[in-house]
């Protein structure tokens, strides 16, 4: 479940110019403990049950996370849709049953987390970025589905132009009210188009977007990705599966960006 804290709501914009931290893929235990102790401590303060990292390794699900100076700063799961579905399928099954009849590929974020002491907007708005650019650009998903508690969901209406698709309910994997909004990603992109690399509008412009990437930044990225992917590619070629040395996910180089 994806939680929007008030915490979040209040994060400071960011300073304007060249980005200080990266965004990189949770791929060692390393980061995974400290992606776990984050969530763990962004959860538990509101009482919600423990939350943490999925422990399946697979092409489908992946975490990012925002660092700085070594230190963990906010992260967020990716989850694409598949034979096992989704986590919002639980309590909100009927809703993405009917999305998935309407031909719509479905992802999900989930487990977003922000260190309000050192988080910025503009952390949250990488952290989206970089999660629709591998959900939407790369693996081709048209929609994105969120849970968030229900007195944030005029939050992630205006701030990102989610809208809500079903009345509240309770999400039994952190026992906390829920409510189920989408997200197509054609929007995202025309809005990132818009205002992504423009954190000085962001006093102005009411949205997460200005702190998005530029066009500019999020080829580049694109351009990273996949030569990364390419190499992965070329040693799962070469590496027997059955030998343990293959990678396990998509994107495990530790840089998504720079």
């Amino acid at each position: 479940m994806m939680v929007e804290e008030p915490s979040i709501e209040l994060l400071p914009d960011g300073a304007a110019g060249p980005r200080r931290f990266k965004i990189k893929a949770v791929d060692n235990e390393q980061r995974r403990s400290k992606v776990d102790a984050l969530l763990k401590e962004r959860y538990g303060w509101r009482g919600y049950k423990s939350v943490s990292l999925p422990t399946d390794s697979s092409v489908s699900k992946f975490t990012l996370a925002a660092i700085e100076d070594d230190l963990m700063i906010g992260s967020i799961t990716v989850s694409l849709d598949g034979p096992d579905g989704l986590a919002v399928d639980d309590i909100f099954g009927p809703e993405a049953k009917k999305l998935r009849a309407q031909g719509r590929r479905l992802s999900e974020f989930v487990r977003l987390a922000v260190d309000p002491l050192v988080g910025t907007k503009r952390v949250l708005g990488a952290l989206f970025h970089v999660a629709y650019i591998v959900a939407h650009r790369i693996r081709g998903y048209d929609t994105l589905l969120i849970e968030v508690n229900p007195r944030h969901v005029h939050y992630y209406q205006r701030m990102l132009g989610f809208k809500p698709l079903s009345e509240e309910r309770t999400n039994r994997s952190v026992n906390a009210p829920a409510v189920l909004m989408a997200l197509e990603f054609s929007y995202l992109k025309r809005q990132i188009g818009e205002f992504g690399g423009q954190p000085e509008r962001m006093a102005t412009e009411r949205s997460l977007y200005p702190a998005a990437f530029s066009l500019k930044e999020e080829a580049s990225i694109i351009e990273r990705m996949l030569l990364k992917q390419s190499l992965l590619d070329e040693r799962n070629r070469l590496v027997p599966r059955d030998s343990g040395l293959a990678p396990p996910s998509d994107f495990q180089a530790s840089d998504l960006m720079s």
